[in-house]
C-alpha cells in the first residue's frame, strides 16, 4: 500500500512538472503586427493559399501575392512569409530554386528598408519539410519578429533552435486550423 501511494504521489509530481515546463516554454501571441498584410509563400507551395484562407478566418486584411517582390509591399504594414517549398509549385511557376531564393532575399531586404515586420508561418507540417524548405527556414526565419508553426513541422526542433538563438517568439499549434487564433491575436485591431 505504501508503494502504491508513493507511486501515485510521484506520478502527480511528475505530471505537474511536465505541465509547468510546458507552460513556461509556451509562447502566447501578442498584437505586434498591423494590417493590411501581404502574404507570399517562400518556395511556391500551396501553403501560401492556405495562409490566405487562415487570414480570412482570422478576420485580417491581407493580400496574397504568389510572386511578391519589393514594390508589392507598398500599402502594406506587415509581411507574412509562408515557409514551405514545393518543387511542383516552383516548376509550375517557371522558377528554379535560385530565382525563388533571390526573390525572397530581395523581398525581405525591401521589408527591412520599409521597417515592415515579418511574420513567418510554417503550416505544412512535417510533409512540407525537406532540404529546400530547411534551407529557407535557416535563411529567412531570422528576419522574423514572430513565427507560428504546426508542431509536426518542428519535430527536429529547427524552429525552436533558430527562434531561441534570435529571440523570436515561437508559437506552435497542433493542426493548421489552430493557426487562426494566434494569427488573429498577433495583429492589432
Amino acid at each position: 500500500m505504501k508503494m502504491t501511494r508513493k507511486k501515485t504521489i510521484l506520478s502527480v509530481l511528475l505530471a505537474l512538472a511536465v505541465i509547468a515546463v510546458y507552460s513556461f516554454g509556451r509562447q502566447e501571441a501578442k498584437a505586434v503586427f498591423e494590417q493590411p498584410a501581404l502574404i507570399t509563400a517562400a518556395g511556391q507551395s500551396a501553403d501560401g493559399l492556405q495562409a490566405s484562407v487562415l487570414a480570412k478566418k482570422a478576420e485580417l486584411k491581407a493580400d496574397l501575392a504568389k510572386f511578391a517582390v519589393g514594390k508589392d509591399l507598398e500599402n502594406h504594414k506587415t509581411l507574412i512569409l509562408v515557409l514551405g517549398a514545393s518543387m511542383k509549385g516552383l516548376g509550375t511557376a517557371g522558377l528554379d530554386t535560385n530565382k525563388e531564393k533571390e526573390r525572397i532575399v530581395q523581398l525581405l531586404a525591401e521589408a527591412k528598408k520599409r521597417n515592415l515586420p515579418v511574420l513567418c508561418l510554417h503550416i505544412g507540417g512535417e510533409a512540407r519539410r525537406g532540404q529546400l524548405t530547411d534551407e529557407m527556414i535557416g535563411e529567412y526565419l531570422p528576419s522574423a519578429q514572430m513565427a507560428i508553426v504546426v508542431k509536426s513541422g518542428n519535430k527536429d526542433g529547427i524552429f525552436t533552435k533558430i527562434c531561441k538563438e534570435k529571440n523570436i517568439p515561437l508559437i506552435e499549434v497542433d493542426k493548421i486550423l489552430d493557426v487562426v487564433v494566434p494569427l488573429k491575436a498577433s495583429f492589432k485591431r
